[in-house]
């Protein structure tokens, strides 16, 4: 498995920023969706149509947590695309929010040893590409540094001290399957990532932005 390149500057993502048409209403639906302090928000009119291209998944300690914040996505104006489900993997639903950002909660548990809860485990955001092996040289070249790979099906990047939110890579195909909803889509991916180092895109159009 490739490395990083002892000559590249140390890169890392530290922070996610959602790109929304209304900027008060996603504020709201973020901090009663309880994942406000895991993002930034900005207003941009940029057009998009159909799948952008990533999910940000939630990783949790149960399905009673996973019903609780799809629950709270639910009352707070989201749409479910999957109800939540048991699973060959676990416990899982999607939903997505009012500003078209889908959102998967998951639990590898399939039955509670507890109440529920408002904690989450990780944050992930999962962007679907085209060529997972491709990408994930792209990004080793940039300066980061993969913890888990499968081949050219999935790769995880190691999270940077600063940052609540794990980096890792899919077949966007597989992606747009796996949450319910059609792999076409044009236009802006509606997010920007912030960045150690420099600015620039990845091979799929992902904007890196350095953080301030």
């Amino acid at each position: 498995m490739a490395t990083t390149a002892s000559t590249a500057a140390r890169t890392s993502l530290v922070s996610v920023t959602l790109e929304v048409a209304d900027l008060e209403a996603a504020h709201r639906f973020y901090a009663a969706f309880g994942v406000d302090t895991y993002l930034r928000l900005r207003a941009s009119e940029a057009q998009s149509t159909g799948f952008r291209g990533f999910t940000l998944a939630l990783t949790v300690s149960g399905p009673a947590t996973v019903d609780g914040f799809v629950a709270a996505a639910v009352d707070a104006g989201a749409t479910v695309l999957k109800p939540a489900a048991k699973s060959l993997w676990g416990y899982s639903g999607v939903v997505q929010a009012p500003d078209g950002t889908i959102w998967k909660i998951a639990t590898s548990a399939k039955k509670d040893t507890g109440p529920a809860t408002h904690e989450i485990d990780e944050l992930v955001l999962l962007i679907g590409v085209e060529d997972v092996k491709a990408t994930k040289q792209f990004y080793v070249g940039q300066g980061l540094t993969v913890a888990k790979s499968f081949g050219g099906k999935y790769a995880e990047f190691a999270a940077g001290t600063s940052s609540p939110v794990t980096l890792a890579l899919y077949k966007r195909r597989a992606l747009a399957k796996d949450l319910g909803v059609p792999a076409d889509g044009t236009g802006s991916h509606r997010i920007a990532l912030g960045s150690t180092t420099s600015t620039f895109t990845d091979p799929d159009g992902f904007a890196w932005e350095a953080a301030a």
